[in-house]
Formats: structure tokens, C-alpha cells, sequence
């Protein structure tokens, strides 16, 4: 007995210290499970780390990663120790995370802006603010796996806590909680003597006739929805006069050049949005700032009072300026839209960020699974042409893992003639042709092929299937690309004979005696479109923008709105996605797959 009993010890000693030695080794990093977009470069991004850092902690993942699949991400020593990263596991609740750590539910909340009851699942990764926790402390806290954390009784006089926001007042935020101001005050005796400031914490206390009697009680341990519903509990602000600011580098004091028409044109195509929602009763203030170039610094214009009580930002141009003016909108609490590039990480990190440019990764993932879902019987054949730079090389070698994950036939032609056309053609099929390269050289070589081809085999379903900037060269192509049945993809596309598009034409030509430049998008309606998008939203729905983007449902001129966030606490890109399709019927169709 007493046998047993020693090796039962001993077998618990041993349990207890690999428990232990396990947990230290895996409290330097977390998993991420790859979702649809994301890639190694998209990831990093997110956590600050490198991508050779976590190649280290997953081997061959530089080579393919794959949609579910649990990747290693080492946290990131220089900010551990304000925050840190966590997988939720199975069983975890916002409550049992806010005891671990030692931090409230509303600073979780907080710290996580797209977090709600439906995403705090298994295996979501999301942000806790540790604060001046020891990370001694947390560590023994989180990573003992053989000693369950024992959930105190809940005996507060505070049934929420409230983080005031700008224009907030004692009388507002006490008349959204159902309290008099004097309670509101009592339980914050330092109102008395401070300045209400946005930011500052206030303990919400039970109303009096409820108190004391809820006080005596011993509460229930809170659930998710009860936590998550008390941190959304503030009522959504509606905003009597917009102010939004435009910064831009129109460069007035000096020659215009191309990149200045550019921007004038956007502004130009901003205004009528503007007009248009004036029309219909909506109130906005308009600060309109040049930023100059690259080399020029944007602090002077951020340093102005009235910057900080903006509601909303749309710019930069210049990579050199996002940075600062995301840190300063981050800081804040004012949306920041970047219409332009596509390449910056702020909003990976930053919840702020409305990225309308697609993420090349993002981008290429919602292109592939329309392409799918419109081919399933296709036959793909894609066309070397000897000249594609690095985003189509990407998008073809993309495009070809997607089409054999589905089964999909792909041959490929390095050299294009009439033989080797027409023996990779398969009857019965939808036989789609992709060149590598986008450039109009490329069409100009490739299409008399492809339209002797179809000549020569009348019988059989043959596209041509291509990229965005095949739309500026339609002045080049228009009958070609009808006779060949033509597709692409973009973000962006207009329809010169509908409505809206005339309406606006019209009323552009009409306001600025001048035409839009041909370019790829036509910054006159992306700066209609991203205008008009944002300011009818913060009309509508006030402070509750983020939590009704899918109801603001305008007609857009050629820019389309999907917004998604990357992850809990960073911002919004948009993941919208059109195939233009040329019939042979001289049609004009653009597939929105939603």
C-alpha cells in the first residue's frame, strides 16, 4: 500500500514539473489559425513580429501555409509588457480571462474592439492589456494546467464601469445608465473636483433603491453575452454636424503634376458627395488640408486644435505620412480612411483604419473562390508571355493551387501558336485563357490568335480572362474583347451607360467644365464613392458606424463596399470583388457575387 502510494507521489512530481516545464516553453509563443487572405506577410504584420521569425517556429510554412492551419507565433518581447497575445482555448469565458490576468472585462473589451459573444471562440487570438501586471504574476497565473483558478465571488458597488467619451457629460452618461447625476457623482467622489475628461473610468453604481439589497446578494459569476452587452451598453451617439477633415498633397503652391491632378480630382469628386448629401439635410463641417509631398511633415496640420474633434479623416497619398496621422487617429478615437495604397500595415494594428485598397492577399483569396464558384467545369489554360512581373506571378501561383484544391484542369503554354491553342482546348468545357502579363503590348500580341482560334472552333466555349487594368484599354479592345468573351476581375469598375454613372458625369463635367482623366480607378469617383460612403454611414448611425456597415447600402459609382476587420483589434479592409464579363451578345455585365 504504502508502495502504491510512493508511486503515486512520484508520478504526480513528475506530471506536475513537465506540466511546468511544458508551459514555460509555450508561454513564449501563441497559435494563429490561418484564415481565408491571410498570409505570412499579413500575419506578421499583425503581431509585429517577423516572418523569419515565425518560419523558425514553423518549418516549411515559407514554402505553403494553408486556410486552418495552426501556425506558432512567438510574442513579441517589446511590447510584452503592456500587452500580450492569447488563443482562447476550450472553456475559456471573457470572465475566467479578465481573473487570470487581472484586468477587467471592459479593458478586454476595449483592447478589442471587433470582439464580441458570437467571435469569442476556441481558437481566436486576441489582445490583453496587461498594464502594470507583473508578468511573474501572470505567467503562474495562466500557464499551471494542474491547479484550477478558483473564480472569486463578485461584491462590487459598481455593476459597470464606463470609459466617458469626447462631448460626454455627467447628466448624459448618468441618463443612459438610468441613474440620477448625484449617484453618478457619489459613486466618483473625484468629479467633484475634476473635470469630466474623455478617457476617464467611471464606476456606474445600482440605482439606489436597488443597491443595497443587490449589494447583500452574492452575485453569479458573469457570462460572455452579460460582460460583452454591458461593455456595447453605452448608447450609440447620433452626430448632428459631421466634421471631417481631407488631407491631401494638392501641392497649389507649386506646378501640378500628375500626382496633384490626381488628388484635385478625388477632392473634386468628394465635394459632390458632399452637395449631394447637403441636398438631403445632412450637416457636415469640411477641413481640407495640403499635405505637399513625401519629404514635407504632417505634424503642422495635426498640431491644429481642431483636428482632434474631427469624426473622421480621409488620406494620406504619401506612405511616409500614414504613420502619424494613424497614430494620432488611433489616439483620438477618429476613423481614418486611406483611399489609396494597398501596401501599408497600420491596419493590421490600428482599429481605427479603413483600408479601401485591397491587401494584395486578401484581394487575390476573393478572386480565387469567385473564380471557382463561376468555372467549376472549366478547363484553365494559362499563357507565358515571358513578361509578368511579381503580382501576377503571385496570382498565377495562387490561382493554380486554388484550381487543383478544386479539381479544376490547368494546362499551362509557354509558347502560344495555332497547335498548341487548339490542342489545349477541351470540348465540353469552358475553355478560359489567362495570360501572365496585363499589359496592353501582351492583348495587342495575343488577341488576333485567340480570335482566329475562336474562328476555327465555333463549337466550342472559349474566354479570355484577365486583370483591372484591362478596363483603360477598352478604347483599344471593345469589340475584341466581346468577340472572346471576355472577363476580369477589380475592386473598382464603372459602367459608363448607367444611370448613375451618366448622372454623375454629367454633373462633374458640369461643375468643373473638364472630363475625368482615363486612369485606373478614376479618382473622381472613388473620391464620390468613399465620400459618399462614409459620411451617409455617420449620418445614419452616428457613433454606431462600425456595428452597421453592412446596412449603408448606396449606389456606387464604381467603387464597391465589403469592410471586414483583419482580427479583434485592428481595422477594416475591403474585400470587395467584381468580374466584369464582355459577351459575345455585346453585353456588359458585372457580377457581384454577393
Amino acid at each position: 500500500m504504502k508502495f502504491i502510494s510512493k508511486i503515486t507521489i512520484l508520478l504526480f512530481v513528475l506530471n506536475f514539473c513537465f506540466s511546468v516545464v511544458s508551459a514555460q516553453e509555450n508561454s513564449s509563443y501563441f497559435l494563429h489559425t490561418i484564415e481565408k487572405g491571410q498570409s505570412l506577410y499579413s500575419i506578421s504584420s499583425m503581431y509585429g513580429v517577423s516572418k523569419a521569425e515565425i518560419i523558425t517556429l514553423n518549418p516549411g510554412c515559407e514554402e505553403k501555409i494553408y486556410i486552418g492551419q495552426a501556425l506558432k507565433i512567438p510574442q513579441n518581447k517589446s511590447v510584452q509588457k503592456e500587452d500580450i497575445f492569447h488563443t482562447i482555448k476550450s472553456g475559456e469565458t471573457l470572465y475566467r480571462l479578465s481573473v487570470i490576468y487581472k484586468v477587467s472585462a471592459d479593458a478586454i473589451c476595449d483592447a478589442n474592439p471587433g470582439l464580441s459573444s458570437q467571435i469569442f471562440q476556441t481558437g481566436t487570438v486576441i489582445r490583453i492589456p496587461l498594464g502594470t501586471i507583473s508578468q511573474t504574476n501572470k505567467e503562474k497565473e495562466n500557464t499551471s494546467p494542474t491547479k484550477s483558478v478558483a473564480l472569486p465571488t463578485v461584491k462590487s458597488k459598481c455593476r459597470d464601469m464606463h470609459k466617458a467619451e469626447r462631448k460626454e457629460t455627467i447628466y448624459s452618461i448618468s441618463r443612459d445608465y438610468g441613474i440620477s447625476e448625484e449617484e453618478l457623482i457619489n459613486a466618483n467622489p473625484e468629479l467633484r473636483k475634476k473635470e469630466l475628461k474623455k478617457g476617464h473610468f467611471l464606476c456606474i453604481p445600482y440605482p439606489a433603491q436597488k443597491n443595497a439589497s443587490l449589494q447583500n446578494k452574492v452575485s453569479i459569476t458573469p457570462s460572455d453575452n452579460d460582460l460583452f452587452s454591458a461593455n456595447k451598453r453605452k448608447s450609440h451617439k447620433r452626430i448632428t454636424t459631421i466634421k471631417a477633415a481631407v488631407i491631401l498633397p494638392f501641392m497649389l503652391d507649386e506646378n501640378q503634376n500628375s500626382e496633384s491632378s490626381r488628388m484635385i480630382e478625388y477632392y473634386e469628386g468628394f465635394l459632390l458627395a458632399m452637395d449631394s448629401l447637403k441636398r438631403t439635410g445632412t450637416s457636415i463641417d469640411l477641413y481640407t488640408y495640403d499635405s505637399k509631398d513625401g519629404s514635407k511633415s504632417i505634424n503642422s496640420i495635426l498640431a491644429k486644435s481642431e483636428m482632434r474633434d474631427m469624426d473622421i479623416i480621409f488620406g494620406p497619398l504619401h506612405q511616409e505620412h500614414i504613420d502619424p496621422l494613424a497614430s494620432f487617429a488611433k489616439k483620438n478615437n477618429i476613423r481614418l480612411v486611406i483611399p489609396f495604397t494597398s501596401k501599408d500595415t497600420e491596419v493590421f494594428q490600428n482599429p481605427a483604419i479603413y483600408q479601401i485598397n485591397t491587401p494584395q492577399s486578401y484581394l487575390y483569396s476573393e478572386v480565387y473562390d469567385h473564380f471557382v464558384r463561376q468555372f467549376s467545369n472549366a478547363n484553365v489554360i494559362i499563357l507565358e508571355t515571358g513578361s509578368s512581373d511579381q503580382d501576377k506571378t503571385d496570382f498565377i501561383k495562387g490561382l493554380k493551387q486554388e484550381l487543383k484544391n478544386k479539381s479544376i484542369s490547368v494546362h499551362v503554354l509557354r509558347t502560344a501558336t495555332s497547335t498548341t491553342l487548339k490542342d489545349a482546348l477541351i470540348a465540353g468545357k469552358e475553355n478560359l485563357f489567362i495570360p501572365t502579363s496585363g499589359s496592353n503590348l501582351t492583348l495587342i500580341k495575343l488577341i488576333p490568335q485567340l480570335k482566329m482560334l475562336v474562328k476555327e472552333n465555333p463549337e466550342v466555349s472559349i474566354h479570355l480572362f484577365g486583370y483591372p487594368e484591362w478596363q483603360t484599354y477598352t478604347k483599344d479592345h471593345l469589340n475584341d474583347f466581346f468577340e472572346l468573351d471576355t472577363y476580369f476581375y477589380s475592386s473598382f469598375y464603372t459602367n459608363n451607360l448607367l444611370p448613375a454613372a451618366i448622372k454623375f458625369t454629367n454633373s462633374y463635367r458640369r461643375w468643373y467644365s473638364k472630363e475625368m482623366a482615363n486612369t485606373y480607378p478614376k479618382y473622381g469617383m472613388l473620391g464620390f464613392d468613399t465620400g459618399f460612403f462614409f459620411l451617409k454611414g455617420l449620418a445614419d448611425y452616428g457613433s454606431g458606424l462600425e456595428q452597421n456597415l453592412s446596412k449603408i447600402k448606396p449606389t456606387p459609382i464604381q467603387t464597391g463596399f465589403k469592410f471586414e476587420r483583419v482580427n479583434t483589434w485592428g481595422g477594416f479592409i475591403n474585400k470587395k470583388v467584381f468580374f466584369v464579363r464582355f459577351t459575345k451578345n455585346f453585353e456588359l455585365v458585372k457580377l457581384d457575387f454577393e
